[in-house]
């Protein structure tokens, strides 16, 4: 971005800030999901970084480079401010699950359907350890890893020192590799003891009793 529509930018020029969401929406709304867990409050976090943006236009810096980073700052800001803990993030992870079990229903090669549900699995376990971590820890994490920011960027972006972002980066890929593990581990039991103990089969009364289940022609005289 340059300095021209920086200072279009600060200056408070709406079709700056149009060329500003056009460029990178899609990429704020991806952040906002990640550190959320929840794509409609993610849209609500897109909604009110836009917002928030404007009303900081003045910090904007006359010089420089993309405003991405500084966009997905005022993003992880917002994003605090919408969190109500870290239950979003299983929801998430079972509607993704889910969506592969139904993927699985439909006629496929087997090998393929067994790939896709091995990727879908881990993606949820993924969601789920995710969900486990800090919040602190969460957006390094995001900020790092997904949106492949610099530290200096990220350190900008949340205003802490470069050397917390590494620590806190550290910590953070340690949690989420054991924790989506333990995820995946669980879920593979789950779906062992599930193949091993069908569900019980439904019983008839027979004899002098009535039915359970009868024709629905039956008692028609």
């Amino acid at each position: 971005m340059n300095t021209d529509t920086r200072a279009r930018i600060r200056a408070g020029d709406p079709s700056a800030f149009a060329e500003l969401f056009d460029s990178h929406a899609r990429s704020v709304y991806n952040h906002a999901f990640r550190l959320t867990g929840d794509w409609s409050v993610a849209e609500d976090v897109m909604a009110a970084t836009y917002l928030e943006a404007w009303r900081l236009r003045q910090k904007v810096d006359p010089e420089g480079g993309s405003l991405r980073p500084w966009l997905l700052g005022v993003a992880t800001n917002v994003a605090r401010n919408h969190c109500r803990g870290n239950r979003r993030y299983r929801r998430a992870a079972s509607a993704y699950a889910a969506a592969g079990a139904a993927e699985a229903a439909m006629p496929d090669h087997a090998s393929e359907v067994a790939g896709r549900l091995d990727d879908r699995r881990r993606i949820a376990a993924t969601l789920r350890a995710l969900g486990t971590l800090r919040r602190t820890e969460r957006e390094v994490l995001v900020l790092c890893l997904w949106e492949g920011l610099a530290y200096t960027e990220v350190a900008a972006a949340l205003g802490v020192p470069v050397g917390t972002v590494r620590s806190r980066l550290s910590r953070a890929r340690a949690k989420l590799r054991t924790g989506a593990e333990e995820e995946l581990a669980r879920d593979i039991g789950k779906s062992a003891r599930e193949i091993r103990e069908p569900a019980p089969r439904t019983r008839q009364t027979t004899g002098d009793r009535v039915n359970a289940v009868r024709p629905a022609q039956e008692g028609i005289r």
